[in-house]
């Protein structure tokens, strides 16, 4: 909670944002030495932006179980059930690589990949609990669970605890929160930041400080700057996460010259419950999310498949195929499943506040579709069906190549005929998790102006740092990013005010 009056403090570094890139360069800002205050502009009990809402995936590299075991417990009688696998640096590069098609910032991607599993065990060091992700990212065939898509720990009870263990690092630092207390003009003398203007019970606070580092995410929240960026019909999008993310650091920081980098007219968005909130509910969390459509048919209002929703795990497109349902008529879809994946299908599909149907024949469920052709339904599902293969075993473990063959969109994994019922479909719109576009830093977090200087001063972290996401979203990466940026934008923070300080 507030434990001072805001304008008595005098930070060394003054951190803007209070989720896990900003708890995260706040902690690591007091490693190296200096006093810091952390504003929010949310309130206490919505703080933590879009970390609040993460299921908790964390990608980082590692060659086997034992860099694992220096995270979290594993035991000998785990190592015999589980097959972890690797996730090597060189496999990371070519997930970050792939996924955006080449355009990832090298120097950025370079960081990322080769800090992830030190700053794994760095987060670990804070008080973060992680274990196995088994039934999120592993399926037991013949008795052992497999790891895919590079993603073998999560965090403890999500973001909720991802946070908590932060709050109670942050805390232990001594380190003070200003809740309700939005920053809104970045203070630059002599062409260095001096500190912000925030706004406090009502009036506009001076708070100068020897650092800033912007850590308070994206536009994701923002309907106007969403319809500016990323396209006609985006305003209408639901949000996934928190209501706070209005771009106000972003905006701040073009003002003062800062240079726009990255896919600005690109996304992280998912398949997210057509009757969820505008916003994220803290109730709910991550779970108005819909992610095992590589095990089923994703059909839009014409009653037609879209996309081929086997083309890889779920992990690598999920964050770019929930943006093809607002290219769809109605901007909705239908997933649908049949009983012989039921088992497989995660918890977020459980949940009581699920919108869905179910029939025991397809013609039934075909007209329970609410704003689907139930006639072109049937028929997608008959076709579908007669082009599955049935002489590749399905496996949903690895990429089978269990696929139709002749369709105009074939499905090229994990494509089982829609043949046993009760057949089950979940109603879904575009759900959308933070923007691409942001601001240029350094390999120091320091943000860059528009002719590649850096600002004095002025460090960023997390959603706000553009450059690493174009057109497609590891899962995990953001949680890991954030960490990495946050250690780095502390340190270089701290480091900068100290040696202002020195020179007064």
């Amino acid at each position: 909670m507030n434990e001072q009056k805001l304008s008595a403090s005098q930070p060394d570094v003054l951190v803007i944002g209070a989720g896990n890139a900003a708890l995260c360069g706040a902690i690591s800002a007091h490693e190296n030495g200096a006093k810091v205050v952390i504003i929010e502009a949310a309130p206490f009990e919505e703080r933590g932006g879009n970390s609040h809402y993460t299921g908790g995936a964390f990608r980082f590299a590692y060659n086997g179980p034992d860099d694992l075991r220096e995270i979290c417990a594993i035991s000998d009688e785990d190592l015999k059930n589980i097959d972890f696998g690797t996730y090597t640096e060189d496999q990371f590069f070519d997930d970050m690589y792939e996924m955006t098609q080449f355009r990832t910032d090298p120097e950025l991607c370079e960081i990322l990949v080769r800090s992830s599993l030190e700053t794994a065990k760095w987060v670990a060091h804070q008080g973060v609990k992680l274990h196995p992700g088994l039934g999120r990212q592993a399926y037991k065939v013949d008795g052992k669970f497999k790891f895919w898509g590079g993603l073998a720990l999560h965090i403890n009870g999500g973001g909720p605890e991802l946070l908590a263990a932060l709050y109670r690092k942050a805390a232990e630092c001594q380190i003070p929160i200003h809740y309700n207390t939005p920053a809104v003009e970045l203070l630059r003398e002599h062409g260095r930041i001096v500190g912000v203007i925030a706004e406090q019970d009502g009036e506009r606070v001076e708070v100068r400080a020897g650092a800033v580092i912007l850590a308070c995410g994206s536009f994701e929240s923002n309907p106007e700057m969403r319809a500016r960026y990323l396209g006609p019909g985006w305003d209408l999008a639901k949000v996934r996460g928190t209501r706070f993310n209005m771009g106000a650091g972003l905006t701040m920081a073009l003002a003062v010259g800062a240079q726009p980098y990255g896919n600005w007219s690109g996304c992280h968005s998912v398949a997210w419950d057509v009757n969820a909130p505008p916003f994220g509910d803290l109730t709910i969390g991550d779970q108005f999310q819909k992610h095992n459509y590589p095990f089923g048919l994703l059909i839009n209002a014409r009653g037609e498949r879209y996309v081929d929703e086997g083309a890889n795990f779920h992990s690598h497109t999920y964050a770019k195929y929930g943006g093809e349902i607002m290219r769809q008529p109605g901007m909705f879809a239908w997933q649908v499943f049949d009983s012989k994946v039921t088992d497989l299908l995660r918890s977020e599909y459980r949940i009581r506040r699920v919108t869905k149907a179910e029939a025991n024949t397809i013609e039934e469920l075909a007209a329970k579709l609410t704003g689907v052709d139930p006639d072109a339904f049937v028929q997608t599902v008959q076709e579908f069906n007669a082009a599955c293969r049935a002489d590749v075993p399905f496996n949903p473990n690895i990429k089978d190549g269990k696929r139709t063959h002749g369709l105009a969109i074939d499905k090229t994994n994990w494509a089982n005929p829609l043949d046993q019922p009760p057949y089950h479909a979940y109603h879904v719109t575009t759900g959308v998790t933070f923007t691409f576009g942001g601001l240029k830093v350094s390999t120091g977090a320091a943000v860059a102006d528009l002719y590649g200087r850096t600002i004095p001063g002025l460090y960023a972290a997390g959603e706000i740092v553009g450059g690493l996401y174009y057109f497609n979203y590891a899962s995990g990466t953001g949680l890991m990013a954030g960490a990495i940026f946050g250690r780095l934008a502390g340190k270089s923070a701290a480091s900068f005010a100290r040696q202002k300080a020195e020179a007064a």
